[in-house]
């Protein structure tokens, strides 16, 4: 596999700042034309180091006011399965990792309420048992 080099990592970082910056205005960032930017985006998705692009959007203000960190703690080896099944039905289930360590995964839940936290919670009570960490203020 190529490597890559600091002005690949400084284009990646520019459009993990903003994705819709055009190849042009990246290369009057990092002195380079937009094709020659062109060229290195498309070496990085075919190394697979680019997976896509996204949109970020504010969870407060759309009205999900509740940021809980759940740990997940599976009560049996043969539940992942199902236990990935749920995960994949909750849309307020925006992030999970497997994880090793304390804890099988982690989840970032997003919701309007407590009470919808809850739900999902009582649900969760299905596969095992869990700890929850409500965020008070994202500071990055």
């Amino acid at each position: 596999m190529s490597k890559i080099d600091q002005l690949d990592k400084h284009i990646m970082d520019l459009l993990i700042e903003d994705s819709r910056l055009t190849y042009k205005e990246i290369g009057n960032k990092v002195h380079l034309t937009g094709q020659a930017v062109g060229a290195r985006v498309r070496k990085l998705e075919d190394l697979g180091i680019i997976q896509g692009y996204t949109l970020r959007y504010n969870h407060h203000k759309i009205g999900d006011h509740v940021h809980a960190m759940v740990t997940v703690f599976l009560n049996l080896a043969t539940s992942h399965h199902t236990f990935i099944q749920f995960v994949h039905q909750h849309p307020e289930i925006v992030e999970v990792h497997r994880v090793s360590g304390e804890g099988c995964y982690w989840m970032n839940v997003y919701t309007a309420s407590n009470d919808k936290l809850n739900a999902i919670l009582e649900e969760l009570l299905k596969w095992g048992n869990y700890r929850v960490n409500l965020s008070l203020e994202q500071v990055k």
